[in-house]
């Protein structure tokens, strides 16, 4: 039996090594940092902090987080947290909300300006593209638009405040859901242990 000629090469090709190209959130090691993130460098590294939760639907709790903010070269930086809810005694009780995005400047002729998109996704079934702008060391996203597979909770939007304050990385994060506008939900304070 003859080839199919129509066959992509691809099906029959050996397989790939892992990928080759570096992604760091310490500045030592790693790619050279695109030009354009040189304002947001404050940002990046491993975080890891305490903070405050609730909503009007849920009780308030205390939580832990990490928030890795890396970089591959590229004028973009990528963001991930994960937390987990504490008990009284501030020992762990069970996952709590995990994310992943983007955050990008926008570009202008090439160059970075104060204006900002992050665009993050939960396993809850939510994803947010926000826009924002840079003060500083400080960070303010607003939701633009809010998409939420058939089973997600209702998230209508949100607001979030960043700012490294005293070498730690502050934030505060208020949500729109369940029927609720704008209202407080998180706020942490996280201090670098990496990069």
């Amino acid at each position: 039996m003859s080839e199919n000629p129509l066959q992509p090469p691809w099906l029959n090709a050996p397989p790939v090594e892992e990928y080759p190209f570096e992604e760091s959130h310490d500045l030592r090691v790693g790619p050279k940092l695109h030009p354009a993130l040189d304002a947001l460098l404050p940002y990046i590294g491993l975080w890891r902090g305490r903070g405050k939760g609730g909503f009007p639907t849920i009780e308030d709790f205390d939580y832990a987080q990490e928030i890795r903010i890396s970089h591959d070269g590229r004028p973009f930086l990528h963001y991930e947290s994960r937390a987990w809810i504490l008990d009284e005694q501030s020992k762990p009780v069970r996952p709590a909300g995990r994310e992943v995005g983007w955050w990008r400047p926008v570009l202008v002729d090439g160059r970075a300006t104060d204006e900002l998109e992050a665009l993050l996704t939960t396993p809850t079934g939510v994803m947010e593209l926000h826009l924002g702008k840079r003060t500083g060391t400080q960070l303010e996203f607003a939701t633009d638009a809010v998409i939420r597979t058939p089973t997600a909770k209702e998230v209508t939007g949100g607001h979030r405040l960043f700012g490294i304050v005293e070498g730690a990385l502050l934030y505060a994060q208020e949500m729109a859901a369940m029927g609720h506008g704008l209202s407080p939900h998180l706020s942490a304070r996280l201090v670098r242990v990496g990069g």
